[in-house]
């Protein structure tokens, strides 16, 4: 494992004392039960004080612990330490630190949807071209994106970092301290919408990305989304040097000329400044394609090969919580298709989920099924806004859905009672309902807000496969 960090850099990076033998560190962690022997520890205080497993970290063989001054004296001597004042502006020092010491070319995503698949999609077809560094799962928050600066090699030739927020003034400081060249806004859709007073709000916090661009970067918008051009205001106000359009409006600088949706990816022509450029791509669905035009104008405002990115597009595939498909068999025989995208969900998600999933062909026998969680955050209009998924359920041709929570119940109403197939007040109590139903031939898709908790459903219905084993 090669160094990511000496100890000396490690105490200058935080303004640490260091006790007990730091050692070279060759990663970060924040959790022990993924922690690596040679990773950086950071003691952080969430749900539990990360204080607790300290000594879990060092038997482990933590390079060293970083800790509150305030815990020091409990902690003497169990083995090497970094002092800080406090653990997360320590972890936030050394996250510039390891920014200020690349000569990479950076890129940052938000949006309301689509930011980790755009983001998970420029990691892929940067990766072929340089040393590409990236948010690991959707580590996009007030930890998550210190704590993926601090992963960061020092010979990173391209970053990539997914930033998030659930309220205002939550993006800006993690955008200031990314510091990208390039910064994307996916779309601004209703999401987190019972923290703000309308949706023109959370597009200005969502323009808080731009602040944190390098003099004279590039900001990328969707000028299909209304509110492209308050974006793009937000944009000029800051350091950026040009703003860059994507989508199917013909006056976007990349045009989506025309979308093939096949049922394992689309086919895509475009136009990239005037210039034409035909690719594949190996993710479905029509709202990744469009997010493809935003990928590639960012590789060509980073200095990557566009047409090499295009290319290796054909062989990006959806990630597990995010579309992720798998054939289970079922122990009374014969297999079903499992189509996972638990981890999030919102209005805009679950239309254009839904729209994918329709594009699936269904065997001779088989159903369409749904399994859908509560969309969270949505504040007062949450009951119409799950209602109104009615529709994109008939445009589907879903045969069933299955419903969980409080407010997947207005959707459940709304549905003719030959579509519903159960609903329960958690997914606990509609997983047996879901799993007695599965028969050969059928697809089925589970898609919920991550608090809705349907991923246990996914996991359920995978561990039937082999006779349970998951």
């Amino acid at each position: 494992m090669s160094d990511l960090w000496t100890p000396e850099e490690l105490a200058a990076g935080l303004d640490a004392r260091a006790e007990g033998g730091v050692r070279p560190s060759g990663g970060a962690s924040i959790d022990t039960r993924t922690l690596a022997p040679g990773d950086l520890f950071f003691a952080l205080k969430g749900e539990r004080d990360g204080h607790d497993f300290v000594a879990s970290a060092l038997e482990k063989g933590a390079a060293a612990a970083v800790i509150d001054a305030a815990h020091a004296p409990a902690l003497a001597g169990k083995g090497p330490l970094l002092v800080v004042d406090d653990v997360l502006a320590g972890m936030e020092r050394l996250g510039r630190a390891a920014r200020a010491r690349v000569d990479a070319r950076i890129c940052a995503v938000t949006g309301s949807v689509g930011k980790t698949g755009t983001k998970e999609a420029l990691r892929h077809v940067l990766a072929g071209q340089g040393a590409t560094h990236a948010s690991v799962a959707s580590y996009n928050n007030h930890w998550g994106v210190p704590l993926t600066l601090c992963r960061m090699p020092r010979d990173t030739r391209y970053g990539v970092f997914e930033i998030g927020m659930s309220a205002p003034d939550e993006i800006r400081p993690l955008a200031r301290m990314v510091r990208p060249h390039v910064a994307i806004v996916t779309i601004v859709e209703p999401v987190h919408i019972e923290a703000f007073p309308a949706v023109d709000a959370i597009a200005d916090a969502k323009g808080e990305i731009f602040a944190g661009l390098e003099p004279g970067g590039v900001a990328i918008v969707n000028r299909d989304n209304a509110f492209w051009g308050r974006l793009s205001a937000h944009a000029m106000a800051g350091p950026a040097g040009r703003v860059v359009t994507f989508g199917r409006d013909e006056k976007a600088d990349i045009r989506a000329l025309s979308i093939a949706l096949e049922p394992d990816g689309s086919r895509v022509e475009a136009s990239l400044y005037g210039r034409p450029l035909a690719y594949r791509l190996g993710s479905p669905g029509q709202h990744n394609a469009l997010n493809s035009l935003a990928v590639l104008a960012a590789v060509h405002a980073l200095g990557a090969d566009v047409e090499a990115a295009a290319a290796a597009l054909a062989e990006l595939k959806p990630v597990a919580g995010r579309g992720l498909r798998r054939v289970v068999r079922l122990p009374a025989g014969g297999e079903v298709l499992l189509v996972d995208d638990a981890y999030n969900a919102n209005p805009a998600s679950m239309r254009a989920a839904l729209t994918t999933f329709a594009a699936l062909p269904v065997p001779k026998g088989g159903r369409r099924i749904a399994v859908l969680g509560d969309m969270l955050e949505l504040g007062p209009r949450s009951a119409e806004w799950h209602a109104d998924l009615a529709g994109p359920v008939d445009e589907a041709k879903v045969d069933l859905v299955f419903a969980s929570g409080s407010e997947m119940a207005h959707l459940y109403a709304a549905l003719p009672a030959s579509r519903q197939g159960a609903h329960a007040p958690d997914a606990a109590t509609l997983e047996p309902k879901v799993l007695a139903s599965l028969k050969a031939g059928d697809l089925v898709m589970v898609k919920g807000s991550k608090g809705s908790l349907v991923s246990r459903i996914v996991a359920a219905i995978a561990a039937l496969d082999a006779g349970g084993q998951a």
